[in-house]
């Protein structure tokens, strides 16, 4: 596994890499200088799971309202710096309990210095970002296009300067929005980098098209044993990011907690509103703190057999359904009270 031989880092009370299991991370959408909008939208974030937030900086307004934003969160703050080497330097001394720079497009030598030296007093880990879309004049010229090997010796590339200012406590990103590009990039890097990597889609898309490409990019990438934190890129409410990645986490087998609702594609035999109640189900069980299985079936045919297999599980019939705890019948209840039922099953389960 790739990633338990990456090097140990610690972002604020975060620890990435090494044995440390892969931490969820999201991006925050609301404008970091309006300090009240942004810290709801984290905690609210924070609730959903998410393990690391990064935001924004592209202002120095921005970077000066990091201070106030960490003192009312409750994970790591992770700054987004892109151009403006004097911003990386402000949220740093914000803070920040990490910083995301490009050196590629951050300045000179000297100024990149100038950020790995404030980093090093600091003790703040810096991510070293590289995406395709912003690859450099030289590496497009000596590929004839933007490709994998490009993005990683782009991304080495900056590493090694980097190192050779003295300074390796760092976290290495390298991202495509072509998920099969990204799949190849990483498997190239990960024999190369001894940093942890962040791994994602970048520019994945909508929730619909962003949540697929990013459960086969970053399934295969996972599977493969790398990455050591993931972000789910989506055009959309960030805290569907964090839902996506625990999921996608857990399907791997590299998470383990929470409700796990699995339910029938429904049939012509489905007499009950097993779409509705599916999704109410699995909403209804966000906030349950139990490592369970949960059956929503609709047949009448296969229903209860499949319901047998899960944990607990729900099987309808003709306006009704029956109740099934651990292989067996439990009750018939009407369809109305199917949601209730199981809910007060779930709140009672270790009593």
């Amino acid at each position: 596994m790739y990633r338990n031989q990456t090097k140990e880092i610690s972002i604020g009370n975060i620890k990435i890499g090494g044995d440390n299991p892969v931490a969820i991370q999201s991006m925050t959408n609301t404008p970091t200088e309006n300090v009240e909008a942004t810290v709801e939208q984290i905690r609210r974030l924070e609730a959903a799971g998410c393990e690391i937030i990064r935001c924004a900086v592209p202002t120095m307004e921005a970077a000066e309202a990091l201070g106030e934003i960490k003192k009312r969160i409750h994970i790591p703050l992770v700054a987004d710096i892109h151009f403006d080497y004097r911003l990386a330097i402000a949220s740093i001394e914000n803070r920040a309990d990490k910083i995301r720079i490009n050196p590629g497009n951050i300045g000179s030598a000297d100024r990149v210095k100038a950020v790995v030296d404030k980093a090093k007093e600091y003790g703040v880990p810096i991510r070293v970002g590289v995406n395709s879309g912003s690859l450099e004049k030289p590496f497009l010229e000596k590929y004839g296009r933007v490709t994998a090997a490009g993005i990683v010796e782009s991304a080495l590339d900056k590493v090694r300067m980097i190192e050779e200012m003295g300074y390796d406590n760092l976290v290495v990103s390298i991202k495509s929005s072509d998920v099969m590009m990204c799949v190849e990039a990483h498997e190239l890097i990960a024999k190369q980098c001894p940093y942890p990597l962040h791994v994602g889609i970048t520019e994945a898309g909508t929730v619909y098209s962003g949540n697929i490409k990013s459960s086969v990019g970053l399934g295969i990438i996972l599977h493969e044993g790398i990455g050591n934190t993931i972000r789910v890129s989506l055009t959309g409410d960030p805290a569907e990011e964090v839902r996506t990645a625990k999921m996608i986490l857990k399907t791997l087998g590299l998470r383990k907690g929470g409700i796990e609702v699995v339910s029938c594609p429904t049939c012509g035999r489905t007499k009950i509103n097993l779409i509705g109640l599916a999704e109410q189900v699995e909403k209804m069980v966000e906030d349950i703190p139990l490592d369970i299985k949960v059956a929503v079936m609709g047949c009448v045919v296969n229903g209860p057999g499949e319901a047998k297999e899960a944990d607990i599980g729900i099987a309808g019939g003709i306006g009704e359904g029956l109740l099934i705890r651990k292989g067996q019948i439990v009750k018939k209840v009407k369809e109305e009270e199917l949601l209730s039922t199981l809910r007060q099953e779930l709140l009672n389960w270790n009593r």
